[in-house]
């Protein structure tokens, strides 16, 4: 009786520490910089006779959702860059608002491959005030025939603002 009454708590406590190791550390921001990988071409395959690997051209989509319920963020920009670092295209003419829990994308068509295996989006928001920070991240896809590839590339905030 004692076992099953130890082995019954230490599940508890599994599933107790297992659900809070799973919260992601809270932290409000009024602006970050952030970089997000994009493949708009992965190698794959074999090797070709002159020692090349077959290429796969990917649509990118970077999704930009503002997660804060209560404020309003700004996109000041959204820079898309090659894999050598030179600015391919800046998306936005002027700062677009995003309501909250309003959401935006930029697109780059899978035959645009100039970006390359290193190719990045640079996207700046900003917020008056310490707000959620959005959850911005690049949907690739190629659907042809019957092959399909689908994956995300997550950004990562490279400058914070602060609360």
């Amino acid at each position: 009786m004692l076992i099953k009454i130890a082995g019954a708590a230490l599940a508890g406590l599994l599933v107790v520490a297992s659900a809070s190791m799973a919260e992601e550390a809270h932290q409000l921001s009024r602006g970050q910089t952030v970089y997000v990988p994009v493949y708009s071409e992965v190698l794959h395959g074999n090797l070709d006779s002159s020692g090349n690997p077959s290429r796969m051209p990917l649509s990118a989509m970077l999704s930009i959702r503002n997660t804060d319920p209560a404020h309003r963020i700004d996109i000041n920009s959204v820079r898309y860059y090659d894999g050598g670092g030179k600015l391919l295209r800046a998306f936005l003419g002027q700062p677009k608002q995003l309501e909250p829990l309003q959401s935006t994308e930029m697109f780059v068509e899978h035959k645009d491959m100039t970006g390359g295996t290193g190719a990045s989006f640079l996207d700046v928001w900003s917020s008056g005030a310490p707000v959620n920070p959005p959850v911005i991240e690049a949907v690739h896809a190629y659907f042809f025939g019957n092959q399909s590839t689908a994956f995300i590339s997550p950004g990562r905030a490279i400058t914070s603002t602060g609360k």
